[in-house]
């Protein structure tokens, strides 16, 4: 029985900015932001983008494309497409809803993404030793992939929403949580992974009433462009993909299962 394993869940921006006084060389870090920024890499890339290249802010996304004139960019801010009068210059080709992301548009092409809370929790998570980009729709490919070779420190990162914990994403958490507890159950598990757990097992029968009851899913249910953004995050293992950030900061498909 392995009893050095630890599993911990990062409910808050506040947690996940203060990752770098830790010491992640031996951690393996999976990132949820489940409405929608992670939903929507997963989609791109199980769809055959070659890379994503997540950044923090708008002006270093357009330094990218200034340098590569064949890079598609995508991002939000207040959860809509980035517009010319944010760059000062030309708008973005995509926004953040994971429909966008079709084979006819992302196929063979690198694309660098922002958005308000995903890309910098993707990016506060990189000096680790591995980072996953987790959704519901590869969730069971990321779990299956990780019990390859269990990690003896987990740590499940909830992107959040603006400064604030995220129902979504917790409940994401929750859901690897579960999959992988009989791996950590005799370890040292954060109370913070139990709270994500037993959210996720009281919400799982009907997620996407789960998520319409949060803070994003609300604010999408009232656009009727993106309403329809929260039933497709809600979806559960339609993708058998398993996502990376690389040493060189773009994300590739690692392996399909």
């Amino acid at each position: 029985m392995i009893t050095n394993r630890r599993l911990e869940v990062l409910f808050t921006p506040a947690d996940f900015t203060a990752l770098e006084q830790r010491d992640l060389r031996e951690t393996v870090c999976v990132v949820f932001d489940v409405l929608r920024a992670t939903t929507s890499m997963i989609t791109a890339l199980a769809n055959g983008a070659k890379a994503l290249v997540p950044v923090a802010e708008i002006p270093e996304a357009l330094g990218l494309r200034e340098k590569n004139h064949d890079l598609l960019l995508a991002g939000e801010r207040d959860g809509v497409i980035i517009e010319s009068r944010l760059t000062g210059s030309i708008a973005f080709d995509f926004g953040n809803s994971p429909r966008e992301f079709t084979k006819e548009r992302v196929r063979g092409k690198t694309l660098a993404i922002t958005t308000t809370n995903g890309t910098r929790a993707i990016r506060a998570c990189s000096p680790a030793k591995k980072v996953l980009i987790g959704s519901f729709l590869n969730l069971r490919a990321t779990a299956r992939f990780l019990r390859t070779d269990i990690p003896p420190q987990l740590l499940v990162v909830c992107s959040g929403t603006f400064d604030q914990a995220s129902y979504e994403d917790i409940l994401g958490a929750g859901a690897l949580c579960d999959l992988l507890w009989s791996a950590y159950s005799h370890g040292e598990v954060a109370d913070s992974a139990a709270i994500a757990r037993r959210l996720f097992q009281s919400a799982e029968k009907d997620l996407t009433a789960a998520f319409a009851e949060s803070r994003n899913g609300r604010r999408l249910l009232k656009r009727p462009d993106l309403r329809e953004d929260v039933a497709f995050s809600a979806q559960r293992d339609s993708l058998n993909i398993v996502a990376e950030l690389g040493r060189n900061g773009a994300i590739k498909a690692r392996k399909q299962l």
